[in-house]
């Protein structure tokens, strides 16, 4: 059986075509709300032995009505999805997690239910700076829609935060063309492994969804399913 990758030059990706790179990050709009993000640092591990994170990790689907702190919802992020540096070309970016030459095709949504000092809604990781903004506002039935969009999942409504991880498949087209769907598959997972290891390390509890609704939970974050759609879910809360 032939590797996808061996013949892909002769397929002319649109990076070997001369076209610019798309963009690191969704760009906002003007009018959205930005909210500052502590740094990343080592104040919310309460877990420094890597192999009792690893032992320990376990899906958990059940959380207290403890909020999540800002430093523990900026740790998550961070080790999910945040920017170590970017590449001198500005077309790549270099994470905590690996990807296929560093396309990184996903944005992350926040839609937090119990966070201190962040009001409900749902909220767009900006990476490159180490911010949120304010997507939208969650309306009331909100926990009745995401129950609804994860087939019955209701603690995907209880907890503090619930991350949802998006698709930009083009980011990995310019390199790759369809043999990227493949490897964005499998950094999908490489992104909810950091998850559950530092929500370990926090003392956090979360549970990856992949079974879920595809229309209603793109309507819930505003998507259209063709250029950016939901891959992954995580809620993640204190456990109860």
């Amino acid at each position: 059986m032939k590797s996808g990758f061996a013949d892909m030059d002769s397929r002319r990706s649109d990076q070997s075509g001369g076209l610019p790179a798309p963009p690191l990050e969704k760009p906002r709009r003007q009018s959205e709300r930005i909210f500052r993000l502590p740094k990343p640092d080592t104040k919310p591990l309460r877990k420094s032995d890597m192999l009792a994170c690893l032992r320990d990790r376990r899906s958990r689907r059940s959380f207290s009505d403890q909020p999540m702190t800002p430093a523990e919802l900026a740790m998550l992020l961070w080790a999910t999805q945040g920017v170590d540096r970017v590449s001198s070309d500005k077309c790549a970016t270099f994470r905590p997690v690996p990807s296929a030459g560093a396309r990184h095709a996903f944005e992350t949504y926040v839609i937090a239910n119990g966070v201190t000092g962040l009001g409900k809604g749902i909220y767009r990781y900006l990476p490159l700076t180490h911010e949120l903004v304010l997507a939208s506002e969650t309306p009331d039935n909100m926990s009745r829609q995401l129950s609804a969009a994860t087939f019955g999942q209701e603690f995907a409504a209880r907890a503090a935060a619930t991350f949802v991880w998006s698709c930009l498949p083009y980011r990995g087209e310019w390199r790759y063309q369809h043999e990227s769907h493949k490897t964005m598959l499998l950094d999908a997972g490489h992104i909810c492994q950091n998850m559950y290891l530092a929500a370990e390390a926090m003392e956090l509890g979360t549970c990856a969804i992949a079974a879920y609704d595809q229309e209603a939970m793109d309507s819930i974050l505003g998507l259209d399913g063709d250029d950016e759609f939901t891959v992954y879910l995580a809620p993640v809360g204190k456990p109860a």
